[in-house]
């Protein structure tokens, strides 16, 4: 038979083990229920006027309408590699400088490879990708500034979206009404939600 001792000291250890399987019990049902790190968009630009400008603050507050996704709005010259590393996915937006992204915008996706060094280990790969565009006029070349920029980003194997329009939010800028007008806004708020929810989506279905 047990003495009184080693009943006590039995006792002791059965209460310090059923504690440590507690405390793991416990900390797996707190990790559990930790939300999700919130999907960050880069939302990047260039513009002189405010057109692009404009735009890019309505794909952002886009994005900001999505649960579970943060945005980060910034010019193209203002972005650092840990900027454009950590983004769950990138909207890039840019004028129509002769049927073509802006010289601005060129060097941004330049210095991809010549300032952060994203070959050839591909470290865009597999982030959500999606363009938006400033034009004067109807034919200015807004689809071939918006294709440009899409083809950037398919060179660098992410994944591009569209929405607003074909390959993307655009916008006239001159014409009888000068300036954005509310649906071409709209466009882009619509363009920031589709990018922000297919990131939110594609990054649950990768943590499975």
């Amino acid at each position: 038979m047990f003495s009184l001792a080693s009943m006590s000291r039995i006792r002791i250890l059965g209460s310090l083990l059923l504690s440590a399987l507690l405390l793991v019990l416990g900390s797996g049902a707190v990790s559990a229920d930790e939300p999700a790190p919130p999907v960050k968009v880069l939302v990047t630009y260039h513009s002189l006027s405010g057109n692009t400008e404009r735009m890019a603050e309505a794909v952002a507050d886009g994005v900001k309408s999505v649960p579970g996704a943060e945005v980060l709005l910034k010019r193209v010259g203002k972005v650092t590699a840990d900027d454009l590393f950590s983004a769950d996915a990138v909207v890039v937006g840019s004028p129509v400088y002769w049927s073509n992204m802006s010289g601005e915008v060129k060097i941004f996706f330049d210095n991809w490879q010549f300032k952060f060094g994203v070959f050839p280990d591909f470290k865009m790969k597999d982030k959500i990708g999606a363009a938006f565009a400033t034009g004067g006029q109807v034919s200015s070349g807004k689809e071939v500034t918006l294709l440009t920029i899409l083809a950037a980003m398919l060179g660098n194997q992410m994944i591009v979206v569209s929405g607003g329009g074909a390959f993307g939010a655009s916008a006239t800028t001159e014409g009888d009404s000068p300036g954005i007008d509310d649906r071409e806004l709209a466009d882009a708020k619509s363009l920031g939600k589709r990018v922000a929810e297919v990131a939110v989506r594609f990054k649950a279905g990768s943590a499975k």
